[in-house]
């Protein structure tokens, strides 16, 4: 699974990329430049709690992109925990990922 590490990648999912909310996650999608590779990266803010909190919710979100296929071609993606994340089950937490990316119009990859 290729990830987003620069900040210019960040940078660029968040000023061009449309976001997308749910209760358990939201998302950042941007379409990646012909030939680039689709990338994910995955966010637990700091509000959260700890490191063990947030560490735990990035565990769950890692999962449900596993279950969901990500990255797909042709996109990047950015996935940020909730407060709902943590005591989420990565099951239903990939439900969460599939109807997001389908109202962003994401294909399956």
């Amino acid at each position: 699974m290729e990830t987003i590490k620069s900040r210019a990648e960040f940078e660029r999912v968040f000023s061009r990329g449309k976001r997308y909310n749910d209760a358990l996650l939201r998302i950042r999608v941007v379409p990646t430049s012909e030939g680039d590779l689709a990338k994910v990266a995955f966010v637990a803010p700091k509000r959260l709690g700890n490191a063990v909190y947030r560490n735990r919710c990035k565990r769950v979100l890692r999962e449900a992109a596993r279950a969901c296929s990500l990255p797909r071609d042709g996109y990047d993606v950015i996935l940020f925990s909730t407060d709902k994340t943590h005591d989420s089950s990565p099951e239903r937490v990939a439900t969460s990922l599939e109807r997001l990316l389908e109202r962003a119009g994401v294909v399956c990859g």
